[in-house]
């Protein structure tokens, strides 16, 4: 009996092959007949003239047919053709040689180089941890950036979302972490780009060159153009290469996913060409479970940490939408960029009475921090009930302690700007990290009126609060 052979995504085992043939080609969605066995879900087949074109399977028919949905183009493939059965799921390599490489959904290498040697193979389809191994010790995850780390602050192990419309600065916030990760954190940085333009892309990788920060850090691509089926594993295969690091290595890893709502949006459309009947608006009737397969597998173990952050683009900035709705259930903290915020300069334009995080409590970030936070959010929530009044009769009209409260709300919403070192290029300012303690500190003063004197663009884009009277 032929021996059997370890292989690799897209490879064809050795032995006797399970061969098909192709029924019909929609799309992306493929019919294909077996006469022996009939592969199971997740399998992959390989089909056309090189056997370039990947296939998985995501439903059996009946008996002898199997539906499968393509993970690249179809151009070519016809009735009657072969398909071949790998007899594997998707797999994609694992190992320290994955770092400062950017990859496909099929971990071939997308940055001209050659393979990695020295790699694991593994399927992208892998449990969540049990709850037995999950850490229960809630830590924060400070990130140098002071209106996170003072309102919204991250959860160590936990998921954090960036919502936001179009142009609002998901990823410009994406990248400064990366940044301040790798100089404050040991740890690995994954980034996994769904439905990504190619001009993000290579953006992302020429300034994460200049930082110096790729050594630390894998990327993974499933680009715009790519067919619905490759975008939707292509955060898979990030999860499974920061599985490696978390598990084996024992290091804590950054995921940056950029963008959860084009993996429900991938998901649509395969559900669509599969022939499932829509639910509201649109969106697939499993997408609850899809998304959840996916989230479940991020969290905090006994052995490391996954810290995801993900950009969730909001459609029409509508809070209500399934696919932002289903997202908030998964998540730690949630980070809303305001386009109000960012039409005033305020960057980053986080609105601060929206954005939220489950670790903002005295009995994790401690009483002083809770209570400043509190105060913050009250000024400015005082603030924005006083807009309309100073808009109609001006700010003479207010009483003078409502005067006190629009000077401290207006220096604290100058303060929490911050120039970014991934924006150095575009500015001409130097960026900042700038430490919790300082952070604290410089809010704590504004709100005791300490600044009383000084006008309110001494607090623009500013680090520590030392800054205000230079």
């Amino acid at each position: 009996m032929a021996k059997p052979s370890t292989t690799m995504a897209g490879e064809i085992p050795s032995g006797v092959e399970n061969s098909g043939k192709i029924l019909s080609v929609r799309g992306s969605i493929i019919d294909i007949r077996f006469e022996d066995q009939l592969p199971s879900i997740y399998t992959i087949l390989k089909a056309g003239s090189e056997k370039q074109a990947v296939i998985e399977v995501q439903s059996q028919l009946n008996r002898y047919c199997v539906r499968g949905i393509a993970l690249t183009p179809t151009q070519g493939l016809a009735r009657g053709m072969p398909v071949v059965d790998t007899g594997a799921p998707l797999k994609v390599p694992v190992g320290k040689a994955i770092l400062s490489r950017m990859f496909n959904v099929f971990g071939q290498p997308i940055d001209h180089i050659l393979p990695p040697e020295e790699v694991e193979w593994r399927s992208v389809h892998q449990p969540p941890p049990p709850l037995g191994r999950r850490s229960t010790k809630s830590e924060v995850f400070e990130t140098g950036i002071k209106l996170i780390d003072v309102l919204v602050p991250l959860e160590r192990g936990g998921k954090a979302g960036l919502f936001g419309g179009a142009g609002v600065g998901k990823t410009v916030l994406l990248t400064e972490m990366i940044h301040n990760m790798v100089g404050r954190h040991q740890g690995v940085s994954i980034f996994c780009g769904i439905g990504e333009r190619c001009r993000e892309g290579e953006e992302l990788y020429s300034g994460m060159k200049a930082a110096g920060v790729l050594p630390d850090m894998a990327m993974i691509f499933g680009q715009m153009n790519e067919p619905p089926g490759s975008r939707f594993r292509v955060g898979h295969t990030a999860l499974t290469m920061a599985e490696y690091f978390r598990d084996d290595e024992q290091r804590d890893v950054l995921l940056l996913i950029d963008n959860i709502f084009r993996f429900i949006q991938a998901g649509m459309e395969v559900s669509g060409l599969m022939g499932q009947m829509p639910s509201r608006l649109g969106y697939q009737p499993t997408m609850g479970t899809e998304l959840a397969q996916l989230e479940e597998r991020i969290s905090n173990t006994d052995t490391g940490a996954i810290t995801s952050i993900q950009a969730v683009y909001v459609p029409a900035d509508d809070l209500t939408d399934p696919a932002a709705v289903h997202t908030f259930s998964h998540l730690s903290a949630s980070i809303v960029l305001s386009r109000k915020r960012a039409s005033e300069g305020l960057f980053p334009a986080i609105d601060p009475l929206q954005s939220n995080s489950k670790m903002a409590g005295p009995g994790i970030v401690g009483e002083r921090h809770y209570n400043i936070a509190q105060e913050i959010r009250r000024t400015l929530a005082q603030y924005e009930e006083l807009k309309d009044i100073i808009a109609m009769l001006g700010l003479e009209q207010l009483s003078v302690e409502d005067r006190k409260v629009v000077y401290r709300a207006r220096q604290l919403e100058r303060f929490l700007t911050q120039p970014f070192f991934t924006t150095e290029q575009f500015s001409g300012m130097k960026g900042k990290l700038v430490s919790l303690e300082d952070a604290l500190d410089g809010c704590e003063r504004i709100l005791q009126d300490e600044f009383r004197d000084y006008p309110e663009r001494a607090f623009y884009m500013i680090g520590n609060i030392k800054e205000v009277k230079k």
